[in-house]
């Protein structure tokens, strides 16, 4: 093979490298060698994102308006699943956004590009020179919630990027969307990127020697970590790629007041997020708690039905408050109703209000909502007459309401007006639930029954997740009041491990299960699921029958709500009792007893359910006070399932 030239300008050059052990070669594509840069205006980027939730579609779409605008480079956004890899070495100037998927992975969108440049980088044929001539920067999406795997998928993208040879010309941008410091991390990122773009900026890697080229020379201001400090701000922003959260530069914070974050603590809910839940319907009550009034309330004010609750507990729905002390969640579960617009965290990091207030505030705000149902058709004066002095508050709306360090004082405040509790937890905090004082009805979400489904479904922040979720069960059995086992279906996720839920059932021993096949709630970035992931109530019925079979008698089916698709198991030792169900309940007993002080269990408060709520009864659990009124659907051949 004959020598290379000795001053060659010629910028692309196809290499063969020869192995004489195995009659291997390898040819180099387009391979440039690299010279030293000056800070002259660069070439057209190539732009690719990969995006699950849409955060990095927005934020590339943003990238490519500032490089048109500011640059003047026509630059396109495009789906890193359309780009061919093998164009890599012909590319001057490749800007990565990439978020992180499950368990550290590479989004789908972005596999093929991935898999070529790990394999690319492992093999010792393309060595260190296969992009030597790529500049390069990559900004990741990702939430230091999942620990080790923060941004795996970026960190990834620039180590084989560089392994290739390529320099990387503007350092790492590592966004968490669970902190608050997306905006302005990708902020300082997209100044960055346009400094190089307009030839103001060589490049940090330029300072770099590597495969002893000569060495580049960084031209415009440093990289300094210390220059300016992100201030956190634990937000779930995934869907929402808005304005910049307060930052601290040079020992001052600015913009503290507008972005919630006081002497140091930060709110809970920022006004990003504050913005997105009001749109949905919540108020927002203080720094990290919300009410919003359910549907079924407005649909009891009309006479028109109350919820499951109401035919399982026989709570009035039309006096029921929905509401949560702490808007955010561990979990991120792909049946979220809430579209994951609440924060996320796995632990308390927030400024706390005051339980009074909270609960001072809610049921203000409730009342308010309620007021303005009067005039509304059909509503009864009589029922919003009550609706206006609420008896019930579930503490389910959103988020994780057992983190609240001050959880039993919302609770005693609750009980000393006479409004009885329905607290759900994700069953991702044991020793909250071990803490709690008496709660009129206790659940824990059961979303799963092996460890791989759960992950699947509920997408935990904690990496013993599993551990923490079975620790939960065992500390409801632990509990004197009523528990409940909340099992949401999902077609084609859980809804099959029908012998594994079995097997739980002896850890917690609940005194209920209820069994809900999952709501459609539309489309949405952040979950897969579709019409054909909702279970109909036969389906519902027929695995209700099946596990309370499995029980060996332990439990049986006791109620149904056929309008929510919802079945209920009841322990038959303690509510069945000569025959007759007692899974309602004396909700003025259960009062004077928390007054009493003294201890008591689930069967000193419990009443006798009525026959129409009873399983298999001709009302389905529909109320025969109440007056069923059907829309006229007009979805055409989409018809909603009810």
């Amino acid at each position: 093979m004959p020598p290379f030239p000795a001053a060659t300008t010629t910028s692309h050059l196809a290499l063969l490298v020869l192995f004489s052990s195995s009659s291997l070669f390898f040819l180099y594509k387009s391979l440039r060698l690299r010279r030293k840069p000056s800070p002259a205006r660069t070439a057209t980027p190539t732009l690719l994102f990969a995006s699950v939730t849409g955060t990095s579609k927005t934020l590339a779409a943003r990238l490519s308006a500032r490089l048109t605008a500011d640059a003047g480079f026509p630059v396109r956004a495009t789906d890193a699943a359309t780009f061919d890899p093998d164009d890599l070495p012909s590319v001057h100037l490749l800007l990565l956004v990439i978020p992180t998927h499950d368990g550290g992975a590479t989004p789908p969108s972005a596999a093929f590009l991935s898999r070529w440049l790990e394999e690319s980088a492992a093999d010792f044929r393309a060595g260190a020179l296969l992009l030597s001539g790529l500049r390069f920067a990559v900004f990741g999406v990702g939430s230091r919630a999942y620990g080790e795997t923060f941004n795996a998928a970026a960190r990834n993208f620039s180590r084989w990027l560089r392994a290739l040879g390529a320099v990387e010309v503007v350092p790492l941008g590592e966004g968490d969307i669970d902190s608050g410091d997306l905006e302005a991390v990708f902020e300082e990122w997209n100044r960055r990127v346009l400094r190089v773009v307009k030839g103001e900026e060589v490049g940090y890697g330029a300072n770099e020697k590597n495969n002893g080229l000569d060495e580049l020379e960084l031209e415009g201001e440093d990289w300094d970590d210390d220059d300016e400090e992100m201030v956190d701000a634990e937000v779930d922003m995934e869907d929402i790629a808005g304005k910049a959260p307060a930052r601290r530069k040079n020992g001052n914070l600015e913009g503290v007041l507008a972005n919630g974050v006081h002497n140091g603590v930060k709110d809970m809910v920022t006004p990003i997020i504050r913005t997105s839940l009001e749109k949905q319907g919540y108020k927002i009550i203080g720094s990290h708690s919300g009410v919003k009034i359910c549907r079924w309330t407005k649909s009891q004010l009309r006479g028109r039905g109350g919820c499951y609750k109401h035919s399982f507990y026989g709570i009035e729905s039309h006096r029921c408050m929905e509401a949560t002390p702490s808007l955010a969640c561990a979990n991120k579960c792909v049946f979220c109703w809430r579209h994951h617009t609440n924060p996320v965290g796995k632990s308390w990091k927030w400024k706390m209000d005051d339980p009074l207030d909270i609960v001072n505030a809610a049921i203000d705000q409730h009342t308010k909502m309620v007021k303005q149902m009067k005039g509304v058709p059909g509503v009864k004066p009589e029922k919003l007459d009550e609706g206006l002095s609420p008896r019930h508050c579930a503490l389910s709306l959103v988020g994780e309401p057992i983190m609240y360090p001050e959880i039993n004082a919302l609770v005693d405040e609750l009980h000393r007006r006479h409004i009885s509790t329905f607290l759900v937890t994700n069953a991702q905090f044991p020793e909250k639930i071990k803490a709690l004082k008496p709660i009129t009805q206790l659940y824990v979400s059961v979303d799963a029954a092996t460890k791989e489904s759960l992950k699947a479904v509920d997408r935990p922040l904690f990496s013993d997740f599993w551990e923490r979720f079975l620790d939960s069960l065992k500390s409801l059995h632990e509990k004197d009041q009523r528990t409940v086992y909340r099992l949401t279906l999902v077609k084609g996720w859980n809804a099959e491990e029908i012998d594994a839920y079995a097997k739980l059932l002896d850890l917690g021993q609940p005194d209920f299960i209820e069994i809900k096949g999952v709501t459609y709630c539309g489309s949405s970035a952040t979950s897969k699921l579709t019409m054909e992931n909702v279970p109909w109530h036969s389906d519902v019925k027929e695995f209700s029958e099946v596990l309370a079979s499995k029980s060996g008698g332990v439990y049986e089916v006791a109620c149904e709500h056929a309008h929510s698709c919802c079945v209920l198991l009841a322990k038959v030792d303690k509510f069945k009792i000569n025959g007759k169900w007692h899974t309602w309940i004396d909700y003025d007993r259960f009062h004077e007893l928390v007054t009493s002080g003294k201890p008591f269990n689930s069967r000193d408060y419990m009443a006798m359910t009525p026959s129409w709520a009873v399983y298999g009864a001709e009302e389905g659990g529909f109320d025969p006070d109440q007056s069923r009124f059907k829309k006229e659907r007009r979805h055409g051949t989409a018809a909603l399932r009810s």
